[in-house]
């Protein structure tokens, strides 16, 4: 995933997930009014998965539910709300299934894959960048989104840049590429299970920064404005 400056593209959206491969947030009316296609089980090729899901009239689909923006649960909500569940809704409606008929899973980076092969969920769409290593396990369409790593830093942070970050504590989500990368540039990674965790460290100043997707980031600072800031250019692809 890729980013320019602070501006995500839409670059296109693909149906070639036919492996067993989420104000008023959340509820079953948030988002854009999808249609359900009702002749889509006709026009899909007999015995795929695509198929399978049109006959059946429901899916299961992996989300985050911690992402403001990208996906996104709270406590009372009845569903997630964010991109990527607007993207599952289209998907679905594509294959006959409507909005109520989709059964949303809270998905975290680390289960991503192992909820796909073992058919705990349909479909993820949980801000899951495309890798040659992950295509080698479960079938990815897209890129649909187009966004790139950057800083989570708390307002008053001397971090500018990823040249900023050598010897500092960087956080992010296990099973994510993100830690990687930030080690690759001379920080001390530290692992979370939730992306919302690693934002707590940021802001009690338990770890120096966080790293992710500059568009989840941007979710966060507008959940803390006066506390968060994204610095820097992208550093990852």
């Amino acid at each position: 995933m890729r980013l320019t400056g602070t501006k995500a593209v839409v670059v296109g959206l693909m149906l070639a997930v036919t492996t067993a491969c989420g104000g008023n947030a959340g509820s079953e009316d948030s988002g854009k009014k999808v249609e359900a296609d009702k002749d889509a089980a006709a026009s899909l090729p007999a015995g795929s998965h695509m198929k399978e899901l049109a006959d059946k009239g429901e899916i299961t689909i992996g989300v985050k539910f911690d992402q403001p923006g990208i996906g996104f649960k709270g406590a009372t909500d009845d569903a997630p709300q964010g991109f990527d569940p607007e993207m599952g809704k289209i998907l679905a409606g594509s294959l006959g299934i409507a909005p109520e008929d989709i059964e949303w899973k809270e998905t975290i980076s680390d289960n991503r894959e192992p909820f796909l092969q073992s058919g705990e969920v349909d479909l993820v769409i949980a801000s899951y960048s495309i890798t040659d290593e992950r295509r080698q396990v479960v079938g990815q369409a897209g890129p649909y989104y187009v966004t790139g790593q950057q800083l989570l830093v708390g307002s008053d942070s001397d971090i500018q840049s990823v040249d900023d970050i050598k010897g500092q504590e960087v956080c992010s989500v296990t099973g994510s590429t993100s830690l990687d990368n930030v080690k690759a540039e001379g920080a001390e990674p530290r692992g979370f299970d939730t992306y919302s965790e690693c934002v707590d460290q940021v802001l009690d100043g338990t770890v120096d920064a966080m790293t992710t997707d500059g568009a989840i980031l941007l979710g966060y600072v507008a959940e803390h404005p006066d506390e968060l800031k994204v610095v820097g250019d992208t550093f990852s692809e």
